[in-house]
């Protein structure tokens, strides 16, 4: 990498080299960053951008609850909004702004303490608040769409944006973002309610998730989208099969690949059974995506982000 590292002095965050990010994601698995840059705050990251040249690559990485690191790595920087890029505050009545490294759980926790409701849909979504708005991310009923209001972004020469809703033509799963920009943060909006009433709504939804998902594996979220009603007509397949109900059709529910995993408990989920690489990680799910495809001619979707090269 012909990157100065020079720039780095100029600034405050933490530069790590040869970072373990695949071992620190949810998957317990994966390879590492040639260099990872975690900014101390959002001025920081803009010094960043502003220091960084454009035609070298940058990766954007939050809690890698929804990740896949490829075994070989990541080249160039790979920019983590953490820790410290994590405040979540309320903004009159019902809203709520939160910064892109924000757990999605704690947002939730926050509308809570504060009266709102609508935004507990968001304890249901694992890791940041950057990635659920980057995926237009949703969770029993409800999607980010829902609630947003808008966005703040940075562009790689760091300057400030701000999107709106309508900006941002979100749809199932996706969010144009436009080309370049970071999220830094965002607005989302919610409803007064009683706080008892709110609390009880979200406790619902945890003890629902734990019910059903394995959250206490080495696991992500959700690995394939849901269909659309028009794919599903073209399969064959009743307008509301969900995705773990494809993966079950097909054999899927307990399926191996080295140490990979489809989970018996969700068949939506991966999980890394103790040794699974990458590797087979992805390949369980391609595996799954070809079963498909040869039994329905259906095109199941990634939902889990995969980053970085192969070995």
């Amino acid at each position: 990498m012909g990157l100065d590292m020079d720039i780095f002095s100029k600034l405050r965050g933490q530069v790590t080299e040869n970072a373990p990010i695949g071992a620190q994601s949810w998957f317990r698995a994966g390879g590492s960053a040639d260099l990872l840059f975690t900014p101390k705050d959002a001025e920081d990251l803009r010094d960043f951008l502003m220091l960084y040249p454009k035609q070298e690559p940058i990766t954007i990485i939050g809690g890698m609850a929804n990740t896949i690191v490829r075994d070989g790595g990541i080249r160039g920087v790979t920019l983590q909004l953490g820790k410290s890029l994590a405040s979540v505050d309320k903004r009159d009545d019902v809203y709520i702004e939160a910064e892109c490294g924000a757990l999605n759980g704690s947002i939730a926790a926050a509308a809570v303490k504060n009266c709102i409701g609508s935004l507990e849909f968001l304890s249901g979504i694992p890791g940041s608040f950057g990635g659920a708005l980057a995926m237009n991310a949703g969770a029993y009923g409800t999607e980010m769409k829902d609630v947003l209001i808008g966005v703040k972004a940075l562009t790689r020469g760091g300057e400030l944006k701000r999107y709106t809703l309508e900006d941002l033509h979100m749809s199932y799963r996706h969010t144009s973002i436009p080309d370049g920009a970071i999220l830094v943060s965002a607005i989302v909006k919610g409803v007064a309610e009683d706080y008892e009433t709110v609390k009880a709504r979200m406790n619902e939804i945890k003890a629902k998730r734990n019910d059903t998902q394995p959250i206490k594996e080495k696991t992500g979220g959700s690995t394939f989208a849901n269909p659309s009603a028009p794919e599903l007509r073209v399969a064959g397949l009743p307008e509301d099969t969900k995705a773990w109900q494809v993966v079950e059709k097909v054999g899927g529910r307990g399926l191996k690949r080295g140490g990979a995993m489809i989970s018996e408990k969700h068949c939506n989920f991966m999980i890394n059974t103790g040794d699974a690489t990458a590797s087979d990680l992805e390949g369980l799910g391609d595996d799954i995506i070809k079963r498909a495809y040869a039994e329905f001619g259906l095109k199941l979707r990634w939902e889990i982000k995969r980053i970085g090269e192969n070995i």
